[in-house]
């Protein structure tokens, strides 16, 4: 990284927190395809949004479609977009909003570099647990029904494996409980920390 040279902000991630009346951070989706995480985060957002917070989703799917669209799917490619998907969640939190990410992230490692380039207070990592058979069930996408057949290859849950989260900072188990139910856990959980 010779001569690059960090250039020095005139408004800070303070400031900007301070103007939003809310802090800034990444709350993290992590869970097998189908396990709901878009829906989830979505549906967080709305109800940040309503509340007049600053929030912004970034979806898995949805990214691949333009910055992460000369990515694949080996377990080189998974790291570093989700390398990328850290680096854009960071300068969301500094510009002072709240970022929600959902991608499936299986792997351990991949998901502690990303908090490691946060503050301790910046990274909620949400695990949405939901049992294989069950997101098999609702394949809406029709993935795993493809990736049994063996037209999809290195599908996380099927030939690629999931690391599931050893201690993170939420779960929420969207089998046993509604949408509803597990978005009200999340913002119970900002609340608390009386982070909004």
């Amino acid at each position: 990284m010779m001569n690059i040279i960090w250039h020095k902000e005139s408004i800070t991630k303070e400031d900007r927190r301070k103007k939003n009346n809310h802090h800034s951070f990444v709350l993290w989706f992590t869970g097998l395809s189908g396990s709901g995480k878009s829906t989830l985060a979505n549906e967080v957002a709305k109800t940040l949004f309503e509340q007049n917070i600053h929030c912004y989703v970034l979806d898995g799917d949805n990214v691949r479609h333009g910055l992460n669209s000369d990515l694949g799917f080996s377990a080189k490619d998974r790291t570093e977009n989700i390398r990328r998907i850290g680096e854009v969640a960071k300068l969301f939190v500094d510009s002072g909003q709240i970022v929600l990410t959902a991608f499936i992230s299986p792997f351990r490692q991949d998901r502690q570099l990303v908090r490691s380039k946060l503050e301790q207070d910046e990274f909620v990592e949400v695990y949405v647990r939901c049992p294989l058979e069950t997101c098999e069930q609702r394949d809406p996408k029709g993935l795993y029904k493809k990736a049994r057949n063996g037209e999809i290859r290195d599908f996380t849950g099927i030939d690629s494996p999931y690391e599931p989260p050893l201690s993170p900072d939420v779960v929420v188990d969207t089998d046993q409980h509604s949408i509803d139910q597990c978005v009200q856990q999340i913002i119970s959980y900002l609340k608390n920390k009386q982070w909004i």
